[in-house]
């Protein structure tokens, strides 16, 4: 298993650590669950070629990041983690590319301060209203989305990581129909997820989309501004076409709330962690787009 430089920094009041590769200028990859740092080890090698220094930084609450105090994982959270990545790191700007909750996470950062992303990409999770109207009345984005109602239960908490994490083994089994992922990248992210406290904080991101009690009321104007507001900074969105996460249809006319450029691209043969099972297509893609 390919071995990255590996490094920490202070931001947001949290000891954030990282992979990187490259000097250049930024590129800041976040990650998603059930993932950690190393979903991004295709792109890190790739990027660093190009000129870019790639860091990907476990998410707040994934060892050996801290876990915050005040247990707080909500993606207005999230978003202002990125500004103060940027700025930890010692550059004005990045560009940023996220996954998941790191997609979410990425779309945030870019309504809080657009002047500090030259680009955005964002995968398998579409920005705006569509996820949440679909969890309300789409029958079957309910049926794939039935961990985040799981989640809120105390039982999440023993059935997740019993029997060796064997639940996560199948969320990314029906997640990328087909993929046959490798052993050893499973193997690192459950030592992630067996980190002290990890799981409650990772459980913890699900739990702050339902219950009040998980968020802070100082985030709410962001949160607010994080359902809808219109994105200014060039976009690329990916989604696998057999993505069993979340329905790539979701993402249909999304267009309309991005004003400084959009382009979506659905990949044929590809399920929800695409840009693990199709690197290349995945970093030829972006690289196009950066290249713009």
């Amino acid at each position: 298993m390919e071995e990255f430089k590996r490094g920490s920094v202070t931001a947001n009041g949290l000891k954030f650590a990282y992979l990187e590769r490259g000097e250049g200028p930024l590129l800041l990859c976040f990650h998603g669950f059930p993932d950690h740092a190393r979903s991004f080890r295709h792109q890190l090698d790739f990027f660093a070629e190009k000129g870019y220094r790639v860091v990907a930084p476990f998410m707040r609450g994934y060892a050996p990041t801290e876990i915050p105090a005040d247990n707080v994982f909500q993606t207005a959270a999230l978003a202002t983690d990125v500004v103060a990545l940027i700025d930890a790191l010692g550059y004005d700007s990045a560009v940023v590319f996220g996954h998941d909750w790191g997609a979410s996470t990425v779309c945030g950062a870019s309504v809080l301060a657009p002047d500090k992303i030259k680009k955005l990409i964002v995968a398998s999770v579409p920005y705006g209203p569509s996820l949440g109207t679909a969890l309300f009345a789409d029958p079957e984005q309910q049926r794939l989305s039935w961990y985040m109602f799981f989640f809120q239960t105390a039982l999440a908490d023993k059935a997740v990581p019993f029997n060796d994490y064997a639940f996560i083994d199948r969320l990314w089994q029906d997640w990328s129909p087909g993929w046959q992922y490798p052993t050893e990248e499973m193997a690192a992210l459950k030592e992630t997820l067996s980190g002290p406290g990890v799981l409650p904080a990772v459980l913890g991101y699900y739990r702050a989309m339902f219950q009040a009690g998980f968020r802070d009321p100082n985030l709410s104007d962001l949160q607010g501004r994080m359902a809808g507001e219109l994105i200014k900074v060039p976009t690329l969105y990916l989604h696998g076409e057999n993505d069993g996460c979340i329905g790539s249809y979701l993402s249909d006319g999304m267009d309309a709330l991005f004003t400084g450029g959009y382009r979506r691209e659905i990949l044929p043969n590809a399920g929800h962690f695409l840009h693990q099972e199709r690197p290349l297509e995945v970093n030829q893609l972006v690289d196009a787009f950066l290249e713009e």
